[in-house]
């Protein structure tokens, strides 16, 4: 179309006229113009990891209005918290301050109550289903390394302390062999890991007056049918291999409470230090952790399988283990596999040092009941994130997610978030996240078998006096460091 008019007589309106924005892309105007205003670019590293409807404001009552400190902000920072080598309140505060100098915002207040008080209004369910869908998710990516097409549930338990408030006292209260004001709050936690993938599968958090077997009995729902739970000695229970069995869930422990089967007296032998043994039902007591019309529901005999295990690593503290299972089917499960299937429990262990050592999970922060499970919740969602990480990037260069290192995934993590935040679109955070996920498969975990590492200590603390008594009554020794050594 020719412009007649006498102005500017060479124009064209076709290239005058502005072309009408469709409703796509005003949504998404609308969403950069939002994403400029939350400090949630960390989630771009997980996208559908955590689901984004448990983070969206309310219509009515706590975060239904648009604040610095919204539910995706307090979820994040929170999260960022965990991450943090510091792991204070104050450096998530500078964090967001330093967010909104960037844009030109009002500078928050350095204070840590506005943060507190969001943060407590963090809902504990809301966030035990963001856990649930996080542990789904990597089931899901991880079933082609599973130990013979079986998910392999390991079970163990570990303690962790905090603050020393009345009401966390009240909760989890500390030793009795502790004096008051000595000592603090202790917690007990059971926890379930997959085997291949890592991932928490399920807790329960109770004092340490329960046992970790009665923290277990209250997770019997996570189970599958074709699940095997592995757990140590403190899991081989009459009781609880039935139950288990009743579900269709196989047990893999080493005996306890019960003397060895001699191979004379053994139902069947399967092989060289392997046989098929009957367990009788065992004598009702009030001692039993359940009640006499569970014991009476029990059958009196159980067919299992009993292995020994004989360890030829030099170091190691036991020479000889038995094995007790409900895997029955020799030609299927060989003793030598089953071996091998157990010495992959202290895996186990190197999880619970991943969360409590390097996400400092150890000694909590939080001064109330209510904040200490978040916290631990928290944890445990941040743990799931980092596997899943970790899952991708050993899915990309064809190793098992055990190879690659942990802690090193939580650094490249730190260092890689602030970058998330400057991304300046789709493309750009994709090809950030592709270099996060390189640079943690660029650091493998050496395989060392037989690596013995001593739990000591080459470089101990400062050799400060131990609280005897409470803090009004101590008194602290006079020149404790002007010691001298005996004359020869």
């Amino acid at each position: 179309m020719k412009n007649d008019t006498l102005f500017l007589p060479g124009f064209h309106l076709s290239t005058l006229r502005r072309k009408p924005r469709s409703g796509a892309q005003k949504l998404a105007d609308e969403k950069r113009r939002i994403r400029q205003h939350t400090i949630s670019q960390l989630g771009d590293c997980f996208g559908a990891f955590i689901p984004i409807h448990e983070l969206g404001s309310e219509m009515e009552g706590d975060f239904s209005r648009r604040r610095i400190f919204s539910k995706e902000n307090t979820f994040w920072a929170f999260f960022t918290q965990v991450l943090d080598a510091d792991g204070g309140c104050q450096e998530v505060v500078r964090k967001v301050q330093a967010f909104a100098a960037v844009r030109a915002m009002p500078l928050p207040s350095a204070s840590t109550s506005a943060y507190c008080q969001a943060r407590s209004k963090l809902s504990g369910d809301g966030l035990k289903r963001i856990l649930k869908h996080t542990s789904e998710r990597l089931q899901q990516r991880g079933r082609l390394g599973r130990w013979k097409s079986r998910r392999v549930v390991v079970v163990d338990g570990m303690g962790v302390s905090m603050p020393d408030t009345p009401d966390n006292q009240k909760a989890w209260p500390q030793p009795g062999s502790q004096k008051p004001g000595c000592g603090f709050p202790q917690a007990r936690i059971c926890a379930c890991f997959c085997l291949q993938t890592g991932a928490l599968l399920s807790y329960r958090v109770s004092s340490i007056k329960n046992g970790e077997l009665t923290l277990l009995r209250q997770q019997w729902e996570e189970f599958k049918p074709g699940d095997i739970m592995m757990g140590d000695k403190g899991f081989c229970s009459y009781y609880d291999v039935w139950k288990l069995q009743e579900m269709g869930v196989d047990t893999v422990t080493t005996l306890a409470r019960r003397t060895p089967v001699a191979a004379t007296t053994a139902t069947k032998v399967l092989g060289p230090d392997d046989l098929l043994i009957t367990w009788p039902k065992p004598v009702w007591n009030k001692n039993l952790s359940y009640s006499h019309e569970e014991w009476r529901a029990l059958p009196e005999h159980l067919t299992l399988r009993q292995i020994k295990v004989t360890i030829t690593v030099p170091g190691m503290r036991s020479e000889s283990f038995y094995l007790v299972t409900t895997l029955t089917d020799a030609s299927r499960y060989a003793a030598s596999e089953l071996a091998d299937l157990y010495f992959q429990r202290w895996d186990v262990e190197l999880f619970f040092r991943d969360i409590k050592t390097t996400l400092s999970m150890d000694v909590l922060r939080c001064r109330s009941p209510e904040m200490v499970e978040k916290e631990i919740l928290m944890h445990f969602i941040a743990y799931n994130a980092i596997r899943l990480l970790i899952l991708e990037a050993a899915v990309e260069i064809g190793q098992g997610p055990r190879r690659l290192s942990f802690k090193g995934s939580v650094q490249a993590l730190r260092q890689w978030e602030p970058q998330f935040s400057q991304a300046s679109g789709s493309q750009e955070q994709r090809r950030l996240l592709g270099a996060l996920r390189s640079s943690i498969a660029g650091h493998l975990v050496p395989h060392r078998p037989g690596r013995r590492e001593p739990r000591c200590l080459k470089r101990r603390p400062k050799p400060f006096a131990l609280l005897t008594a409470s803090r009004r009554q101590m008194v602290e020794i006079p020149h404790r460091g002007r010691y001298h050594a005996k004359a020869a």
